[in-house]
């Protein structure tokens, strides 16, 4: 049993949403406890304490579109790599890197994600993989490390057509095999999902190969419309808008994500309302590879469960929340809009979403919510409370002033040092699968 104590309480609870002086009983993997600290120090005195000196304490973040096989490509040059479009960041960085992902790659990128996740205070995540060189066994290896870090995963493989057909009914399998893996299980912190890259690199033959194998046992995690390569391919191809293509292979659903959705039609949107289909933004992505804006208040309008994600641009889910605000405003051309969205996005929808998947309380400290509680470094100069928590979040605070983060009643991180894991050794090893890979990758 831990209590959190001495510092500003946000719990993101209506009923009771803010403590000037609060406090946080944990037991096993379950809030127990939320209120005013001198009363809570009374009721449980034998309880582990964490003292956050101060600062503030909140529930961790949630992030519902990563990659864990960038994890090693911070830094990296590829020789040759001038990209001019969307296909030659994919086929020139991307692809070109996980055709040399190893199983051993795969386990420490996905180490590198789960520390920088730790150290920005985040304990949930929903990966879409892509390992080419080594397909089978790769979303184990990262279950394995999930683990062992602490952090709840939903994990699928990015099937797709762009390395041939052999390597496609691979990652088709690999997602099958994980679904029966996650099923047995049975854990709410390990579950699976169905990938998929982007329609323009998967053929109606694969779609039928995946909806067999998948068998309504999960929903799908689909990248679309994130460039206009899937408008073009469905138009030219079939004759027919992207979202109608999922249409028709019945990939739609409650429990399907679909990544990015910049170049949507109004009627496109209308089949994602109509089917409650989810949505993933990840601005800051989205900028950084020169795709456009996705239409995040029109799709607010049409009443789509929008999630915010980061694509792995970022481990900081704040940072995302800044540059979500900013493009939606820029874009606009409006400096009064996007606010409610997009906080929306981040701390109701993402519990939301992460609910459906490991069905439990996310996202907000009360009693009975899983114990995933963060401390902050934040000492406001102006006046603090829920009334303006998201404004000194948006410009205030960033991901890396975590001092101490608990995923599942587990203590994982407490005042910048790793409880139980060796960082030291770890980013040894992580340092040499990077210094293997670009060799690889540049060779």
């Amino acid at each position: 049993m831990y209590i959190f104590y001495n510092g500003r309480l946000i719990t993101r609870d209506p009923q009771n949403p803010y403590f000037e002086h609060g406090a946080v009983v944990t037991d096993n993997d379950r809030i127990v406890a939320v209120g005013e600290e001198k009363t809570l120090l009374t009721q449980y005195p034998d309880a582990e304490k964490v003292n956050a000196q101060g600062q503030v304490i909140m529930p961790a973040f949630i992030n519902t579109h990563t990659h864990i096989y960038s994890g090693l490509a911070r830094g990296l040059s590829i020789a040759g790599y001038n990209p001019t479009n969307f296909y030659e960041i994919l086929d020139g960085m991307w692809w070109k890197l996980d055709r040399c992902l190893t199983l051993e790659g795969t386990k420490y990128s996905a180490y590198a994600t789960y520390l920088e996740c730790i150290r920005n205070g985040v304990t949930t995540v929903f990966d879409h993989h892509a390992s080419y060189k080594e397909i089978p066994g790769s979303l184990f290896e990262i279950a394995d490390v999930a683990k062992q870090t602490g952090i709840r995963s939903c994990l699928c493989y990015e099937v797709s057509d762009r390395d041939g057909e052999e390597k496609c009914d691979e990652a088709i399998k690999e997602n099958a095999d994980f679904i029966t893996y996650a099923e047995e299980q049975n854990s709410d912190m390990l579950k699976a999902m169905f990938g998929m890259h982007a329609l323009f690199t998967i053929c109606d033959k694969t779609f039928e190969k995946c909806v067999k194998a998948n068998d309504g046992r999960t929903g799908y995690h689909i990248h679309i419309c994130e460039g206009l390569n899937d408008v073009e391919d469905s138009r030219d191809n079939y004759h027919m808008l992207p979202v109608e293509r999922l249409e028709k292979w019945g990939i739609l659903g409650e429990n399907t994500i679909l990544g990015h959705c910049i170049h949507l039609t109004e009627p496109e949107m209308d089949k994602i309302a109509a089917t409650n289909t989810m949505v993933v933004n990840n601005p800051e992505s989205n900028m950084g590879n020169a795709v456009g804006c996705s239409p995040v208040l029109k799709m607010f309008e049409k009443g789509i469960m929008l999630g915010l994600g980061t694509d792995a641009y970022t481990h900081d889910m704040l940072e995302s929340l800044k540059v979500a605000l900013t493009i939606q405003r820029h874009n606009a051309q409006m400096p009064n809009v996007a606010w409610n969205e997009v906080t929306t996005m981040l701390f109701k929808n993402n519990p939301q979403i992460a609910k459906k998947y490991f069905g439990c309380e996310l996202g907000v400290l009360k009693a009975g919510a899983k114990a995933d509680v963060i401390v902050m470094d934040y000492l406001p100069f102006t006046p603090f409370s829920d009334q303006n928590i998201d404004g000194h979040m948006i410009f205030g605070m960033n991901g890396r002033q975590c001092r101490t983060t608990m995923a599942n009643g587990r203590l994982l991180y407490k005042d910048r040092a790793f409880v139980d894991l060796d960082e030291e050794k770890i980013s040894a090893d992580i340092f040499k699968a990077a210094v293997k890979l670009w060799k690889d990758v540049n060779n």
